[in-house]
């Protein structure tokens, strides 16, 4: 699905170099390559704060803690989607909330959104799944109609621009209260090992996530909230810095490949290409199909056979999930949410994939197809 050692193989030297660097200042936790890699993300999303933490759901807790919500606050997320985003809910003695979502854009569904929010609603987190922003710029007026905190699951967008209808841009994760994501190693912009960081605007939040992630410190020693152990290390933004500037490329790389699946796909009926929103750029950490009238599961075998791996994003609802099942909550209430669940499927997707491959991957699908 991911080709980490090729991309790995292109700039070498670099991270080698890198690491080895790190290795011998010993400056392996809060070091200067952390606070380097900071500020250059901070230039390159165009935010006032980037925050870096241990990995990506330790990203999202460390957000909602720093709002302030108190147990039995509601947060409304969508159900199609990792369960990290509704775990952190849980973690903290909070109510997930879920809805359902938008059946070409996968983004949560506006007119759910603000048929669920009660008083005790609190907060949004809106998911920019697969690679393109959920729509923005309507959940911010819903927000402020509301009242309503906006944190932004960006773990699968970095890289992604939102386009407001004025026609101005603002990077993925830089439009609600605090944005969130994952250099996970298979991201878009991945390390080799966990990671993440919050972006924010706001320099008092900025302040109070930064004490969070160090244990609640302010200043050394002196704990004035409760807070975790979460930051990322030297080693790790070190990688990160030697990635982030080949970012914008990676995102093309995948865009190139998408555009030949959807050109090999164009014509099959049973094979329903991914829609990207007029309001955003798509930078495909997923390239996920929904399929029409044929087996998914029995494409996926097919796919197998011929060693092409495929994977289904995600095959359960968090809605059935054990952990988040909910009393008078049913299939039901997420019709979209259902359909995807048994229909999507989603083939290789990284930046080395070369056209002899994706030939190979798009004829095996069409041979399926058409049999």
């Amino acid at each position: 699905m991911v080709d980490l050692k090729s991309q790995y193989l292109k700039i070498k030297k670099e991270i080698d170099s890198s690491i080895l660097d790190v290795i011998d200042s010993t400056a392996f936790i809060k070091g200067p390559e952390v606070k380097k890699f900071q500020a250059e993300l901070e230039e390159y999303l165009n935010v006032k704060h980037v925050i870096p933490c241990g990995n990506g759901t330790d990203a999202l807790q460390i957000a909602l803690m720093a709002l302030g919500l108190k147990p039995g606050d509601e947060v409304i997320t969508a159900d199609f989607t990792f369960a990290a985003t509704v775990e952190v809910i849980g973690l903290l003695n909070l109510k997930p909330v879920l809805v359902d979502v938008e059946k070409e854009t996968f983004g949560i569904d506006l007119t759910a959104l603000e048929k669920a929010i009660t008083p005790k609603t609190k907060a949004i987190i809106p998911v920019h799944l697969f690679g393109q922003c959920s729509n923005m710029e309507e959940i911010m007026k819903i927000a402020k109609k509301h009242n309503l905190f906006v944190i932004e699951d960006t773990a699968q967008a970095i890289g992604a621009d939102y386009i407001f209808k004025n026609g101005t841009t603002k990077k993925a994760g830089t439009i609600g209260n605090v944005g969130t994501t994952s250099f996970f190693p298979s991201k878009n912009l991945g390390c080799y090992g966990d990671g993440g960081a919050l972006f924010t605007n706001d320099s008092e939040l900025a302040k109070r996530l930064q004490a969070i992630v160090n244990h609640g410190m302010y200043e050394r020693y002196h704990h004035e909230e409760v807070g975790v152990n979460s930051r990322l290390d030297s080693i790790q933004a070190s990688i990160l810095r030697k990635k982030l500037p080949h970012l914008d490329e990676y995102c093309t790389a995948r865009h190139k490949a998408a555009m030949y699946y959807n050109n090999a796909f164009g014509k099959l009926a049973q094979i329903i290409t991914p829609v990207t929103a007029d309001y955003s750029t798509h930078v495909f950490h997923q390239y996920t199909l929904k399929t029409k009238g044929i087996d998914r599961d029995e494409l996926r075998t097919f796919l197998a056979a011929k060693d092409i791996p495929a994977m289904i994003y995600y095959p359960i609802a968090l809605h059935n999930q054990k952990a988040y099942l909910q009393e008078g909550v049913t299939d039901q209430n997420f019709p979209v949410t259902m359909e995807l669940c048994n229909s999507v499927i989603s083939l290789p997707m990284h930046t080395e994939l070369e056209e002899e491959q994706l030939k190979y991957i798009t004829e095996a699908v069409i041979e399926f197809c058409e049999k």
